[in-house]
């Protein structure tokens, strides 16, 4: 569905797609952004990690965890930390921590061993919690 058409759609057959009212809002939000021109791929493709976290989050609804999966699973970054999933914080407190989970800043500090390579380092933690083969 293009941009034109998600913008041009009531919001009934939006919903009917399974969309919350709150979604909806924000799906055009992200619609609008690349309809007229605040947001291309080409872009957020060429623009540095936080040029796209600060241009992503100017969409409702686009938050800095959601920005940072882009960063890593669109655009292939690979020194993205994302201390707020949840999955990055419940590795760290079993393997570092005794269980406990660990503060945002103690998982920044301990992001800091695997720069330049933090997208990966995250990876191999959500890996150790879910370790089913996954097939790209």
């Amino acid at each position: 569905m293009s941009t034109a058409a998600v913008l041009a759609a009531n919001e009934t057959a939006l919903r009917e797609v399974g969309l919350s009212a709150r979604k909806v809002g924000y799906v055009r939000d992200l619609a609008a952004h690349f309809h007229d021109g605040r947001l291309t791929v080409e872009r957020l493709a060429a623009a540095g990690d936080e040029e796209v976290l600060a241009a992503l989050t100017a969409v409702r609804g686009i938050g800095r965890w959601t920005a940072e999966m882009y960063l890593i699973f669109n655009l292939s970054r690979a020194d993205i930390w994302p201390v707020d999933d949840i999955g990055v914080q419940r590795a760290l407190a079993e393997l570092y921590f005794h269980g406990a989970r660990p503060s945002l800043t103690e998982c920044r500090e301990l992001g800091e061993r695997w720069r330049p390579w933090r997208s990966v380092a995250s990876w191999f933690l959500w890996c150790y919690l879910d370790p089913v083969e996954v097939n790209y």
